[in-house]
């Protein structure tokens, strides 16, 4: 009878042991280990636009929300307070003041926000008139019961919230280059509808060719997700869209699963780039899960990207390898502060803060060469 309950307490004490010292494969198709407080490498990750503008001050991005997160901000707050750098500075056009206008000449903006440790969301959609469609997205999560907001009503709320409602957010050069992109196309835009979304396609990506507009920003967009040293976690998307966009069309930015996803327990993760082909696989949602079952966030990222490719199946989007003809990128951390960007093809970039600083990184590629090979 002895030697039976040895046994037991060898068998008990044993799975204990096994349970502390569990690695990652061990627990794949599994839920992830507890990361108990204080065991998270804090760290914040943005698109690589987050290291870059200043908006005329000392800190990037990624650096405003790292330094005031670890001075005890709420992370949400502190991201925000980073994307907000962005989406003032008028030398990006690509999010905020000063993104590139849609086909009729209005900025339209798309932002989102989750909350992990709240487990709450906000988010809005064709945004016109104010500056930081973030904060608005925030003010969505915080003052009503909805998670989006889009168009006029979206406008209305944020007048009623107190923000400011200016007439045009265009500036100077978001002006100039939509003027180019205008005379570059049939004026009256009267094509057939097949041949006048390959024209302003065609056109706009010629003026990326010529090194008038960044690639990234015609596409343009950041993501900036963060994790404390508690754990918690959270992440914000915000964008003016695709250039010269079909008014009203809205992109994967501010859906929820797409453009952003975080899981207080697990991670976040966000994207930049062709925003239909994230909708139509629901990425950022597909990488946390993912990382729920184990995977790091580079290899969750991957899978994210082989899922965009197996699903792109129309001509049109195929270069001559047969492979997308456009580029798209993930950034993921998960719940232990480890993080990846990930792109279709390589040249991407992805930002970082740590107590070591910021920093811009390669993204991982999936394919080879360039999308228009």
């Amino acid at each position: 009878m002895s030697k039976k309950m040895k046994r037991r307490d060898f068998i008990r004490n044993g799975a204990v042991a096994g349970l502390v010292v569990a690695t990652p494969k061990a627990l794949r198709g599994q839920s992830p280990a507890v990361i108990t407080k204080g065991t998270a490498r804090p760290v914040v990750i943005s698109s690589a636009n987050g290291n870059k503008f200043k908006n005329g001050g000392e800190m990037t991005c990624v650096q405003k929300a790292f330094t005031l997160m670890m001075g005890g901000s709420d992370v949400l707050d502190a991201l925000i307070a980073g994307v907000n750098i962005v989406e003032l500075d008028p030398l990006d056009d690509s999010v905020g003041y000063g993104g590139l206008p849609n086909a009729e000449g209005v900025v339209q903006l798309d932002s989102s926000c989750m909350h992990g440790p709240k487990k709450r969301a906000g988010a809005v959609a064709s945004l016109e008139g104010v500056r930081t469609p973030s904060l608005v997205a925030k003010a969505v999560m915080e003052q009503t019961d909805h998670h989006l907001l889009v168009g006029r009503g979206a406008q209305e709320f944020a007048r009623g919230m107190g923000f400011k409602i200016e007439e045009d957010l265009n500036t100077e050069h978001s002006r100039q280059l939509w003027l180019e992109w205008k005379r570059r196309t049939d004026p009256s835009h009267y094509l057939d509808p097949a041949k006048r979304a390959e024209v302003w396609r065609r056109e706009g990506l010629k003026m990326v060719a010529e090194g008038l507009i960044r690639e990234e920003h015609f596409y343009g967009t950041i993501n900036c997700d963060g994790v404390n040293t508690r754990g918690e976690i959270c992440g914000v998307t915000t964008t003016s869209g695709l250039a010269w966009k079909i008014p009203g069309r809205v992109g994967d930015s501010p859906i929820l699963g797409a453009g952003l996803y975080v899981d207080g327990a697990v991670g976040a993760a966000g994207s930049t780039g062709r925003g239909e082909a994230n909708l139509y696989n629901l990425c950022s949602f597909l990488i946390v899960e993912e990382m729920r079952r184990g995977r790091s966030p580079k290899d969750a990222g991957m899978e994210a990207l082989r899922r965009i490719k197996a699903n792109t199946v129309e001509k049109r989007l195929l270069n001559s390898r047969g492979l997308p003809s456009f580029g798209i990128n993930f950034y993921a951390i998960n719940a232990r502060g480890e993080h990846a960007g990930v792109t279709m093809y390589p040249g991407a970039q992805y930002a970082i803060c740590t107590e070591q600083g910021p920093q811009t990184l390669p993204c991982e590629a999936l394919l080879t060469g360039k999308p228009t090979d």
